[in-house]
């Protein structure tokens, strides 16, 4: 594990939820039934904010060039956003590395890396009370802790399952993985959670 461990994330934080909301076009005028796809608006999420300090864990694993590139964008994003941000690599052992996630008690678990679809599908529904973020891949069934961002060329549903998509390595450019975490954390924040957001 690695990150800033400076302050205790079993004490409550002074200043919580969102800072913010989306556009139009973020979030479909019924609300989405569990496991939905939802298709928002580029850019609409581009206001939503977390609260200074939001406590996130990067769990990871794979080296990668997609995972890389997941990697460096949700490192990226807790620096602008002010995030206390640490990681979990989770190469050894997938489930291993998400109960340590798990037992950081953070606000939100980000996960990027294809080998830990697998494990979170069998760990997450037994844990409704943690929230996780998954990038560039999606849960066949997910729960409603579970949301994922895909786009053209990144949605794989776990070893055997088809992909939502076929795969393009091409496609995790920069600003695609930024959009994904993003949109991402922005419908956790709002409360969209346990869908699919397919962004262009």
């Amino acid at each position: 594990m690695t990150g800033c461990a400076s302050t205790d994330w079993n004490v409550p934080r002074d200043t919580i939820g969102v800072v913010g909301s989306p556009a139009p076009g973020f979030a479909p005028e019924i609300e989405p039934t569990p496991e939905a796809t939802v298709d928002p608006r580029s850019g609409s999420w581009d206001d939503v904010h977390p609260a200074p300090g939001y406590r996130v864990v990067l769990l990871t694993s794979g080296d990668d060039a997609t995972t890389q590139a997941l990697r460096d964008a949700v490192t990226a994003w807790a620096a602008d956003e002010d995030v206390d941000l640490r990681t979990v690599d989770a190469d050894d052992d997938a489930i291993s590395g998400i109960v340590h996630a798990m037992d950081l008690n953070p606000e939100l678990v980000v996960a990027a890396g294809e080998d830990l679809i697998d494990a979170m599908a069998m760990v997450t529904p037994n844990h409704l009370d943690i929230a996780f973020l998954v990038l560039g891949a999606e849960l066949a069934e997910p729960t409603e802790n579970v949301t994922a961002v895909d786009w053209t060329g990144a949605g794989f549903r776990g070893e055997g399952l088809g992909s939502a998509t076929h795969f393009d390595e091409a496609s995790f450019t920069p600003e695609r993985c930024d959009d994904a975490i993003r949109a991402g954390v922005a419908a956790v924040l709002t409360g969209m959670t346990g869908v699919v957001l397919w962004i262009s």
